[in-house]
C-alpha cells in the first residue's frame, strides 16, 4: 500500500496523467471540430412554402433549397388546391432546418373519393338526408310522385339517372330524392298491384 501511494507521488505518473489530460483534451477538441464540420453545425436551410405546387415543380424547389422529400398517402380532396398539389408539409414553411433534411409532403388527390349510397328506399325523407350527410352526400333537391307514402323515399337520382343503393359516387356529390305526395289512393294501389 505504501508503495502504491509512493508511486502516485512520483514524478513519473504526474508526468503521464499530465500527458494523458492533454491528450484527452486535443482528441475532445478534434472531435468537436469534426462534428461540427461534418453536421454543418449553424447552418440552416429556410424551408419553402410548397402549397399549391405541383409535383415536378414541387421537386425542382425541394432540389434548389438543398433538402430531401417524401410524399404520403393522398388527402381528402380539397377544392381549395389544384388537383395533384401539394396541400401540406411538415416542417411548415420558414422553419429552419438542416441541409438534406426530409421534408414530408400531402398531394391534392385527383377528386372526392367515392362513396357508397346508403339503402334509403322506403326511409322518411328527413331520416334519409340524415343517412346522405352521414356519408358526405348532400340532398339538392325534392321531387315529388304519385305515391301513398307521403315525404317517403321511393329512389334517388345522381344527374338526373336513377341511382341504386350499393353503388359508388363521388363524396360531396349533389342527390335528389324521389318522394310520395300522398296523393296515390289504396284503390288505384292495388289495381296497380294486380296488373
Amino acid at each position: 500500500m505504501r508503495n502504491f501511494l509512493n508511486f502516485l507521488k512520483s514524478k513519473t505518473f504526474l508526468i503521464q496523467l499530465a500527458l494523458a489530460v492533454v491528450v484527452l483534451i486535443v482528441l475532445v477538441f478534434l472531435s468537436l471540430q469534426w462534428l461540427k464540420s461534418s453536421t454543418n453545425h449553424g447552418e440552416f436551410v429556410e424551408v419553402p412554402d410548397f402549397s399549391k405546387l405541383s409535383v415536378p415543380d414541387m421537386r425542382t424547389a425541394v432540389e434548389a433549397a438543398g433538402l430531401r422529400y417524401e410524399v404520403l398517402d393522398s388527402a381528402n380532396f380539397n377544392p381549395d388546391y389544384p388537383r395533384f398539389s401539394i396541400i401540406d408539409q411538415n416542417p411548415p414553411a420558414g422553419n429552419k432546418v438542416k441541409r438534406n433534411r426530409k421534408i414530408y409532403l400531402t398531394v391534392n388527390p385527383s377528386g372526392y373519393k367515392k362513396v357508397t349510397v346508403p339503402n334509403i328506399e322506403q326511409v322518411t325523407k328527413r331520416n334519409a338526408t340524415s343517412m346522405l350527410r352521414a356519408v358526405g352526400l348532400d340532398v339538392q333537391r325534392t321531387t315529388y310522385i304519385d305515391e301513398l307514402g307521403k315525404d317517403m323515399v321511393y329512389y334517388i337520382k345522381f344527374k338526373g339517372k336513377r341511382i341504386k343503393p350499393g353503388d359508388k359516387i363521388p363524396k360531396t356529390s349533389k342527390v335528389e330524392l324521389v318522394c310520395g305526395n300522398g296523393n296515390r289512393t289504396q284503390r288505384s294501389q292495388i289495381k296497380a298491384d294486380s296488373e
